[in-house]
């Protein structure tokens, strides 16, 4: 954790001198295990962790807001939380979402990946908040996988929706740039998506592509699926007047006369 914190510390730095005011980073950026077992034994509350803490200290330095995937435990210590926190620029958590998905997979021929086994599922869908560049809608990973909470968020005022990754080689070939897209098209929103890259252990790799979607489904700007020497960030700026345009010119009105609303 250490070392990841010290990676994380190196992007808010070069997110600041880029002139950057806020910074999205991918899921479990504090850590990602080799088994379920480990998983839980590395776990630490917010208030306590180191990896935590620093980036806490990094965002009241740099007056940046910070939004990072981590790990918090459970009320009963069997499992963990994949959580999604907002951390202002005077390094406070102001909102958390914990990941409502859990990846539970087994392909033929690949490696299988139960997320339950360490991780507790979320029960609730966090609502938009304001800031700086516009409302901010939390989900994550294979959250991406289902248009459900991400029309809710839009519903409830979302104008950015964030889907910080961690998503495997082969599944990241077929479908990240897609659903990415997807999920900026139908909700007309920015979609940040800042994702792991590269290997982690023996049992785990991460695709990277880390991307920044415009609400017309523009891809603004893309990171490479190979780890370099030094961490690297994209930049682009949220223009919520475009975004407006978007919306006022291309309406989406629901049948919900026919269908549910979400």
């Amino acid at each position: 954790m250490a070392h990841n914190l010290s990676q994380c510390r190196f992007l808010v730095q070069k997110a600041a001198a880029a002139g950057a005011k806020f910074l999205f980073l991918p899921e479990a950026s504090d850590y990602i295990a080799s088994s379920a077992s480990e998983t839980v034994s590395l776990v630490q509350p917010s208030t306590t962790s180191p990896f935590v803490l620093g980036l806490q200290s990094s965002a009241r330095e740099h007056r940046l807001s910070i939004n990072v995937g981590i790990h918090e435990p459970t009320q009963d210590g069997k499992k963990v939380k994949n959580t999604l926190v907002w951390i202002d620029e005077d390094g406070e958590i102001r909102h958390r979402y914990q990941k409502l998905h859990l990846f539970d997979v087994d392909r033929p021929g690949g490696p299988v990946l139960k997320e339950s086994n360490s991780v507790e599922k979320g029960t609730d869908i966090t609502p938009p908040f304001l800031t700086g560049c516009g409302n901010v809608g939390m989900l994550i990973c294979f959250d991406l996988r289902f248009p459900e909470p991400s029309l809710s968020l839009r519903r409830q005022g979302a104008q950015i929706i964030t889907y910080p990754s961690a998503f495997t080689v082969p599944t990241g070939l077929a479908h990240w740039s897609t659903l990415l897209r997807a999920r900026a098209i139908e909700t007309q929103s920015y979609v940040i998506a800042a994702a792991q890259v590269g290997s982690h252990n023996e049992k785990r790799s991460s695709y990277g592509h880390s991307m920044i979607v415009s609400p017309w489904g523009d891809l603004l700007a893309e990171l490479g699926g190979e780890k370099k020497d030094s961490p690297e960030i994209a930049v682009a700026e949220v223009d919520l007047a475009r975004l407006e345009q978007i919306r006022r010119e291309m309406p989406l009105l629901r049948r919900t006369d026919v269908y549910p609303e979400i």
